[in-house]
């Protein structure tokens, strides 16, 4: 038991600080708040731990990210309004999506399959994403 809580504290300590900015992209909050990032994040990890003897041959950050987004995606009505985060002005569903596709770099079929769409949907949110993030008259 030891070696599985030494495994995962190592894995916390690699990978906590992007998957806490992960957490706070989607959550729309200014860095230096993050209270709810770090609750989203917290529910993920106690996901992620009690399922770590599972998981050592899995990968555990993409684990623990698709908890993170699901957890998000269950709850996105708490983050309707963003409070003053860089992804403030997108919905909810739009900054998983670009979370997910441009600063995660998930492929869009899992992305689609994470989030239960079909890959067409992600791809008009993360258009319309885009287009809400893109500095007025800008070129992509």
């Amino acid at each position: 038991m030891d070696q599985l809580y030494g495994e995962f504290e190592a894995f916390v300590a690699g990978a906590a600080g992007r998957l806490l900015h992960v957490a706070t992209l989607l959550t729309a909050e200014p860095e230096e708040d993050g209270s709810a990032a770090r609750r989203l994040l917290s529910g993920a990890l106690a996901r992620t731990y009690a399922d770590w003897r599972r998981l050592r041959g899995d990968d555990p950050y993409a684990a623990t990210r698709a908890e993170l987004c699901a957890a998000f995606a269950r709850n996105a009505w708490r983050h309707h309004r963003g409070r003053g985060g860089v992804l403030a002005a997108l919905a909810p569903p739009e900054r998983l999506v670009l979370v997910l596709r441009v600063y995660e770099g998930v492929a869009e079929e899992q992305t689609a399959a994470l989030l239960g769409v079909p890959p067409e949907r992600v791809r008009v949110l993360l258009n319309r994403a885009m287009a809400g993030v893109r500095p007025h008259g800008a070129a992509v």
